[in-house]
This record gives structure tokens, sequence and C-alpha cells, in this order.
């Protein structure tokens, strides 16, 4: 097809028809929306929304040794970055030791490699804890994460009630879309109720868990299967608390979400407003009374799919775009994709650029004037009726297959993700969509721009320092704290203290995982066809 030729294709990212012209349907939207700030919370969790609080600029880092990432941290809070966002090595993600054989050729790759306390001091080192907000990126090993940091802080004079953050924690997603689960999926909700609900509240302050379908998104779904899965995810863990006496106000108020912000403009502004308002009635349902339980929050990363390699600097267009969706759609924290990260891990100056840019959109362009100023549009309402509408078509199929567990263990929801992700890619492949720079204009110049390269020396070294430690510790202490933690998984008691205690002596993440799967067992995907 000729750039001349007329368009044949009007439809959304996810395949949904787009209406050459939306008109009113009769229906007063000042009625079916509400307020701001009021139940369903289409229009925003606050009254005020961006004109008393902007979104935390949280941007996302993480590479090499604990060091080197923790020089980044201190650069991007330099620049006006407002919460700390980590990302790990595939290592620490799956409990496993830098000195493990089955590590070699990852540590510190894809984040930053965390093998016991003393890298996670140095991790944080000269940053208060008790001043920041952090999320951190982990699941299977989130627990042990979260008491690293709270011994870090401990260290540093600060109580547990001033810590805020989040860890991700949200497991059943691993099961979906990336695959860094250690235990079976029942082990693991098991572990996940102790980490959030148990009788062991370190840190109040703290979310319990980011609900995410930023990594479905990334796998393929569509917008609306985001939405589908990420609360039929949320549902689960839901009623694993309430199965347990537990009220959903009781802990529904540190429940958080992530979202993809891709790029179909109007689609993920919709989708954001119809995430809201699908959550508030899925609360209710489940009991909420709590306006805070029933009130969404979420954070939103623009698309690392989106970003292509060729051509990086249309993805600041990209990325831009993506976040203004973000912005309209009402997040409460968000993380702007470097341009150069179809390449690499971000430059200094790439991930400044990125952090500019949610700077230049909270600043100048406006769009933090108005509350929900895209409210009433005739596209974007009946965007966000079909997005309602088809998510929650979508979680009574869950249901019917009975719940989020058993459609993740029959493979539904991957087969889902993976027809939607095909479909995309033969569209592409077929010039039936366009990307820019890589089936349409594209350049004949190769361009070359200069990316971040891992110290070659780092696994070596942090080797070295690892097995270092373990010399110089108190192997006794180290050996008690990993049976008591093992005996009691045999057990029904809550693990957070007895993990902590393990940390506190400089037990490695990868010896209280393996305490764990000595008990648990190891989850192997079924295979299918």
């Amino acid at each position: 097809m000729k750039s001349d030729e007329p368009r044949e294709r009007f439809e959304t990212l996810s395949g949904a028809p787009v209406d050459p012209v939306y008109e009113g349907t009769g229906r007063d939207y000042s009625e079916q929306l509400g307020d701001p700030g009021r139940y369903p919370y289409t229009r925003g969790i606050r009254e005020t929304m961006y004109r008393g609080k902007l979104w935390t600029m949280r941007q996302y880092a993480g590479f090499g040794s604990a060091a080197a990432t923790n020089a980044r941290f201190k650069y991007l809070l330099e620049h006006g970055q407002t919460g700390l966002s980590v990302a790990f090595d595939l290592p620490t993600q799956i409990g496993i030791d830098s000195d493990s054989a089955l590590a070699a050729g990852e540590v510190g790759k894809v984040g930053v490699a965390i093998d016991t306390l003393a890298d996670m001091e140095t991790l944080f080192d000269g940053i208060p804890l008790n001043r920041v907000s952090t999320s951190m990126t982990i699941n299977s090993t989130a627990a042990i994460l979260l008491a690293l940091y709270i011994v870090v802080a401990e260290k540093q004079g600060h109580e547990p009630e001033s810590l805020r953050g989040t860890v991700q924690n949200d497991i059943l997603k691993e099961y979906i879309a990336r695959g860094t689960y250690i235990y079976p999926p029942s082990q693991s909700i098991r572990l996940f109720f102790f980490y959030c609900y148990g009788d062991h509240r370190e840190v109040p302050n703290w979310n319990t868990i980011s609900i995410r379908g930023y990594h479905t998104r990334e796998a393929g779904s569509t917008a609306v299967q985001e939405l589908a899965f990420t609360f039929g995810d949320a549902i689960a863990y839901v009623e694993a608390a309430l199965d347990r006496g537990m009220d959903i106000d009781d802990f529904g108020p540190r429940l958080s979400f992530f979202f993809n912000a891709h790029s179909d403009f109007l689609e993920e502004c919709a989708k954001f407003r119809a995430a809201r308002r699908v959550w508030a009635r899925i609360a209710k349902r489940l009991g909420a009374k709590n306006e805070r339980t029933l009130a969404l929050r979420f954070h939103a990363q623009t698309a690392g799919s989106a970003l292509t390699a060729q051509f990086p600097d249309a993805n600041i267009v990209r990325v831009t775009l993506q976040a203004l969706a973000a912005v309209l759609g009402g997040a409460q924290s968000l993380h702007t994709n470097s341009k150069d990260e179809a390449l690499a891990l971000p430059q200094k100056d790439a991930a400044r650029l990125a952090l500019r840019t949610q700077q230049i959109i909270a600043n100048e362009s406006g769009v933090t004037n108005t509350v929900d100023p895209l409210g009433g549009s005739f596209a974007i309402e009946a965007m966000t009726d079909r997005i309602e509408k088809e998510t929650v078509e979508y979680l009574d199929k869950i249901e019917s297959l009975g719940g989020m567990l058993a459609a993740i263990e029959s493979g539904f929801v991957q087969k889902e993700i993976q027809e939607s992700a095909y479909s995309y890619q033969r569209a592409i492949e077929t010039d039936e969509r366009i990307i820019v720079g890589v089936n349409r204009f594209q350049s004949e110049e190769k361009e070359r721009i200069p990316i971040h390269k891992v110290d070659p020396d780092l696994e070596a070294s942090q080797i070295e320092k690892l097995r270092a430690l373990r010399g110089s510790r108190d192997a006794a202490a180290v050996s008690a704290a990993l049976a008591s933690l093992e005996d009691a998984a045999r057990g029904d008691r809550n693990l957070m203290p007895l993990i902590i205690d393990a940390v506190r002596v400089y037990a490695s993440v990868g010896e209280i995982s393996d305490a764990l799967r000595r008990v648990f067992g190891e989850y192997h995907e079924a295979v299918t066809v």
C-alpha cells in the first residue's frame, strides 16, 4: 500500500473498530460519570486530581552492581525524579545467587544484582529511605527483597512505619506473561498471603501488591485483555484473603495496580477511565465500603514493546504520546521509557530526557490544570463504555472456567494472549498496521547512537564479594535462621518475621529461596499443543 492510497484500517491498536464520527447517545454524561473523586471514579480518584498533587515521577532503573545503580538513582533524584523504581537482574528475580552455575551470563544484565543485605546497603547508600517512595519490580522473591529493604532502613535508623513504596508481588502474572516464577501457583498464593495479610505488619504505609497488566500487554494482549486478566488476578488475591476470614477493607486500601500506556492514544485514555469503573464495581461486589479500597490507584509505564531499534529518536515522540495518555487517564505514578531501550539499558542522558518529558507534560502542557479534560467527549465515552463491557465479559468467561487460577492452569489466558500477539505481528508484516521506520518511512541511513554497556568484569566481581561475605558472616546463625524458616514453611505460620531474621544475619536471596524450594517445590509449566 502506497502512502497516497486511501486508508482501509480504522481500528484501535487492539483491533476494535473505530467509528468515523461519534455522536451523543441521548444519555446525560454528567449523570452517568458522576464527579471526580466519587464512585465509580471514572473521572479520577481525587476531587482535584493534578491541581492538588502531581503524579509521582518514578523512573525505573537498575543494572550491574549495587554501586552503579546507586549512582544512577542519585543522578535521577538530582534531576527531579520524585520516587525510586528498582529493576533486579534475572538471578535475583528467580531466587538464584550470582555464584550459581544457573546465573552464568545473567548477573547484572537486566537489572541490579542483589545477593545479600550487603548489596542492599550499597544500593541505598546515602538515600534516606524515610524520605523517598520506592517501588521494587520483584515477584517470586518479593518477601525477601522487602525484608532486605526493612533491615536497611533499620540500619539507617528509620522506623518501619516511615517507609513508603511497593513491591510488585503479583505472582499470578508470572505464570501468564513473564515466567519468573519459582513455586507452584497455590504455594505462591500462600506466600503472597503471608506477606500481605499476616500478623506481622512491619510496614503499614507500604503497598502490599502492585497488580500488573503491564507485562500482559507487553506479551501481546489487547487493551481489554490487559484489564480483564489484571482484574482476574486481583479477584483471585482478594478471594484468597476473604477465604482466610479477612475483610476486603482490611487490606484493600493498600492494593495498587500497574498498567501499560500504549500507542493508541484515545483507546489508552479510555482504558484507564474504564479500569477505575470496573475495579470500583468489583470491589463493591466483594464487600468493599472504604473509598480507598474502591478507588483504583495505578502506576503506568510507557510501552517498551512499542520502542523500535530503527530510528531511536522517533521513540521520544512515541513515549511522549503514551505518557500524555497516562496523564489524561489519571495515573498516580508514571515511568517514561528512554529512547535507546530497544537497543540496550538506557544511557544517563536518555534517562534524563525521559524524565524531562514528564516534567514538560506536568509544567508546560496545561493538561494538569483541569480534572478529566476528556470527560464527556463522545469518542472517549463510547470507547470507555466498550472497554468496560468487554472487560466484564472476559471476567465472566474466566469465572465460568473456575476462576483465574484455573484459567491459568488450563492455559486459557496464555492462549488468548498468544493469539492476540500473533494477530498484531501479522498485521505489521502484511503492512496493515504501520510502524514508522519499520515497515513504512524507513531511512536509508543507519543511525548509530551510543549505548550503555555493563562492566564485563561485573559477574566475577559480584561472585568474589558474595564468597568473601559467606566467609566472614556468622555461619551458625545463618544455618539456624534458614532451618527455622524451612520448618515454619511446613506449617501455616507467617513467614515474614523469619525471612527478616534470615536476611539480618546475611543469608542470601538464593539460600532463603532454596529453603522454601525444599518445602514448596518448583513449578514447571505444562506443555500444550
